[in-house]
């Protein structure tokens, strides 16, 4: 019998992934890759490597002054993004929390931008913050804000812009003179670049274009955010 001829609810459907079947197990590693460097959380993870692993960064600040910047950098990137997520969904704007369409990205895109900015003007008023890691704020400031146009024409993968800045500001650290070793953990950086863009093209409608944009958008605006700042 023709494909065509079947009733709906006969037709094959493939998961997400752009149409390629996977593997149950492969799905279920994807989403958690996907979660745990989800776009919100990596600010947090940036801030953490370059306030308790990198040395000389950080001298003089005492262990009780980075764990204030951490939640503060924390606070503004995850809290208060993720609850007018919450909140926008609670009251109807959003139909659910994973922002699927462009157009319940909008409101989102914004709110994040008001609070990223915000996070580099306390940075920035902290003439003792290391630069890199002002520059990283203004960085994903910029990546989201380029996200937020790009999001008119196309659905940019969030991953994407996240991992991208991850990348760049180890790509600066690198190509800055930094003095202190960073060759092993960006190499892991990178890696784990290419795992979680693979991981969206697996369990996300995302295209390639869509990830390697957001990707090149996030390391590109990590370049131009420290040139801005240095």
């Amino acid at each position: 019998m023709d494909i065509l001829s079947l009733p709906p609810e006969n037709v094959p459907q493939h998961p997400v992934g752009n149409g390629v079947a996977h593997p149950l197990i492969t799905r279920w590693i994807a989403h958690f890759i996907s979660v745990i460097f989800h776009p919100l959380f990596i600010p947090v993870m940036v801030t953490f490597y370059l306030t308790y692993l990198q040395p000389g960064l950080f001298i003089g600040y005492s262990a009780n002054e980075k764990q204030m910047v951490l939640i503060r950098v924390g606070y503004n990137t995850i809290f208060f993004p993720a609850l007018t997520v919450i909140l926008l969904k609670a009251v109807g704007f959003l139909k659910n929390i994973y922002l699927k369409t462009q157009r319940e990205r909008i409101i989102p895109y914004i709110t994040t931008n008001i609070f990223y900015f915000w996070t580099y003007l306390v940075l920035k008023n902290h003439e003792a913050t290391p630069i890199i890691l002002t520059s990283f704020i203004l960085g994903i400031f910029l990546a989201s804000s380029l996200a937020l146009i790009a999001n008119i024409y196309f659905k940019i993968s969030m991953h994407g812009l996240g991992v991208g800045a991850f990348s760049g500001i180890m790509l600066l650290l690198i190509f800055t003179g930094f003095p202190y070793t960073v060759f092993l953990p960006a190499m892991v950086v990178f890696i784990l670049t290419g795992v979680v863009a693979s991981s969206r093209l697996i369990v996300s409608n995302h295209t390639p274009f869509e990830i390697y944009t957001g990707i090149l958008i996030g390391i590109f605006c990590q370049l131009v955010g420290y040139f801005i700042v240095a």
